[in-house]
């Protein structure tokens, strides 16, 4: 019987989400990921090769349906969960006072809603595994910026993991808000371009969320913020 841990991913097809999924499936995990592409999904699974512990899930991280859906299959293909990490995310990278809000529903509900969605679809498994809760985050979620709505979204995550800590705390689940500073990830695509000076990779803040994750039963890392060399805020 295959005992080794279980993760799920959401948003895991690319950026943050992938380097994560690839580095712990090196670690001997095995993992779920979501997102909304499948076109996505598929190009991330055929070019890890299409290992057997990988699961790939179709669906809307702000979706409950879909976002229980992954859960109950990964819990149903692996038999347990011991980690989920709420990644998938979204930026519109305008203002509240000349941006489009054509595009902040979306960007609310999936940054906001979404990790509160993953907590609750998977709490009940966490409890059995005495298992960890990942929030990616941002520096933009301790830092404001003039006008930035996005920002004000990953404030809303810093505030929920410590809310969520302190109650599932006494289920010996534990709670970690990995908060990254500029990354050089697709999150720029609908920028234009990327941001100037240097910036860090997906897979260095997965190495955060991986040292969080394989820390020793008992440890609770709570907040991580990365950010790169030259960022002042």
């Amino acid at each position: 019987m295959n005992d080794a841990p279980v993760a799920l991913v959401t948003g895991g097809g690319s950026g943050i989400g992938a380097a994560v999924a690839r580095q712990l499936l090196t670690a001997g995990h095995r993992v779920t990921v979501t997102g909304r592409g499948e076109r996505r999904l598929r190009e991330f699974a055929d070019g890890l090769g299409h290992p057997e512990g990988l699961l790939t899930v179709v669906g809307s991280a702000s979706s409950f349906d879909d976002v229980q859906d992954a859960v109950d299959r990964t819990r149903k293909t692996f038999g347990r969960l011991d980690t989920v990490v709420a990644n998938a995310g979204s930026a519109t990278h305008d203002s509240v006072v000349d941006g489009d809000p054509a595009g902040w529903t979306e960007m609310v509900l999936t940054n906001v809603l979404g990790p509160a969605l993953l907590i609750r679809a998977a709490v009940d498994a966490l409890k059995e595994t005495r298992g960890r809760i990942v929030l990616i985050g941002s520096v933009a979620g301790f830092v404001p910026t003039p006008g930035n709505l996005y920002g004000a979204t990953k404030w809303a995550v810093t505030g929920l993991a410590e809310n969520t800590r302190r109650q599932v705390t006494e289920f010996g689940v534990g709670v970690t808000l990995v908060a990254p500073g500029r990354v050089e990830t697709p999150f720029w695509d609908s920028y234009g371009s990327l941001p100037p000076g240097h910036l860090l990779t997906a897979d260095q803040i997965a190495d955060s969320v991986v040292w969080a994750i394989r820390q020793p039963a008992g440890v609770d890392v709570n907040t991580v913020v990365v950010r790169p060399l030259g960022q002042p805020n």
